[in-house]
């Protein structure tokens, strides 16, 4: 691992740094959060609900020109939305960066490019460590510290980075210290629940012999008389003793039984501190339930993807003439079937969507020739409505735009 970063970072180490002091006071340092939240088999359920739900979005170069937006690059779109390195696809990338941003507020990669600045490969990184700084002319760089001791310094403007409970530092995420005492009482339930089933497996009941009986044989008797009346076979729930034995029941009153409505608020706890909700984690959710989530986690994070882009691979000058970076998904693919067909139904003859767009929102594929636009005749450009209704060769009357119903084309 140590000699491929090596290779990785080549040429990456500047001289004369010196640690950022941020306003908020102290250094701008990043450490793992060592809550172990994602031991937690509720958050990590929950973290890994919105990672594959957020692994949908597709990153696109676009150009916007005077309101007309084409694709840009193609290399650099199969970058973002195949294979943004040769170990993962785009889906893994986002899952992965996702995943870090919910478990540490701050998520990491190296934008790889190559001598002219172009995007060669996104590198998500899981450091042990990272602090801030400046070299003499005032750049900032950040410093990482990986397993195995191996240390990188890498240009700010090479770095991707996204933060969650941006508050008390001025360039970091706060750490999830605040989730802490509820997952410690999650690990507490679990441990009492298990203590609770073991304590079902031990001794419920005294099998008293009124005789003297030798060690092996009194064990002999008692494993007789466990496969004969405290199995399954034991339909009845009946046992048959003579007077040489008497067997004395026990009942284990100390087990604590952890109540339902508890277990349901430390998950609604977690959920909230998440912002999803159960329907989300389980996949039970309706569409308005799907949209309200879309909206509220999975866009926040879209915007928060394609700004950073933006910022880190274009330069001023090129954002100026329209290019950037955009992560969306088709919200449409989540909707149900009666409302896709009222969509398309409504919008597709206002020549909205092209023949292709409304198979896809119907998860059917492609035709030749379908990146047309069907319209219907019913409706007009707003600029020729007067010459629509007006009759052919005549002229616009001269009575203050008011026309004689005659002379309207329905």
């Amino acid at each position: 691992m140590a000699n491929f970063l090596r290779r990785l970072f080549k040429n990456k180490e500047p001289s004369q740094m010196e640690r950022v002091e941020v306003m908020s006071g102290g250094p701008a340092y990043f450490s793992l959060f060592s809550g172990d939240a994602y031991e937690s088999d509720i958050y990590r359920a929950a973290v890994d609900a919105i990672a594959r739900n957020a692994g949908k979005l597709k990153g696109t170069h676009v150009i916007s020109i005077e309101n007309q937006r084409t694709e840009g690059d193609s290399l650099l779109n199969r970058i973002l939305q195949v294979r943004p390195n040769p170990y993962m696809t785009a889906y893994d990338m986002i899952y992965k960066l996702v995943t870090h941003y919910y478990l540490y507020n701050n998520a990491f990669a190296y934008l790889q490019k190559d001598d002219r600045g172009n995007l060669k490969g996104i590198w998500p990184l899981r450091p042990l460590s990272m602090e801030f700084k400046t070299d003499a002319a005032g750049a900032l760089y950040c410093a990482f510290l990986f397993a195995g001791g191996r240390t990188v310094t890498l240009p700010f403007s090479e770095v991707f980075m996204i933060r969650r409970f941006f508050n008390s530092n001025d360039l970091l995420g706060d750490p999830n210290t605040a989730i802490i005492p509820t997952l410690d009482l999650a690990h507490t339930q679990n441990q009492g629940m298990e203590a609770a089933i073991k304590s079902s497996a031990v001794i419920r009941g005294i099998l008293k012999y009124n005789q003297v009986l030798a060690p092996d044989k009194l064990k002999a008797e008692k494993e007789a008389f466990i496969n004969d009346y405290l199995t399954v076979t034991n339909a009845g729930g009946i046992a048959a003793l003579d007077s040489k034995a008497e067997y004395i029941p026990l009942k284990n009153e100390g087990t604590y039984v952890i109540d339902d409505k508890q277990l349901t608020a430390i998950k609604q706890k977690i959920y909230e501190y998440l912002g999803i909700s159960e329907k989300i984690v389980n996949s039970t959710y309706n569409e308005d339930e799907w949209a309200a989530f879309y909206e509220s986690v999975i866009e926040p994070l879209a915007v928060q993807f394609s700004l950073e882009l933006t910022d880190k691979l274009f330069t001023p000058r090129e954002q100026s003439f329209g290019n950037s970076i955009l992560f969306e998904a088709n919200r449409l693919q989540f909707a149900s079937n009666a409302t896709k067909v009222n969509i398309l139904k409504e919008l597709m003859p206002l020549g909205l969507f092209t023949v292709n767009q409304g198979l896809e929102i119907l998860n059917l594929p492609a035709v030749e020739d379908g990146d047309r636009r069907l319209q219907t005749l019913n409706v007009v450009n707003a600029a020729k409505a007067d010459q629509y209704q007006l009759p052919n060769g005549s002229q616009k009357p001269n009575n203050g735009g008011i026309q004689n119903e005659g002379n309207q084309n329905s």
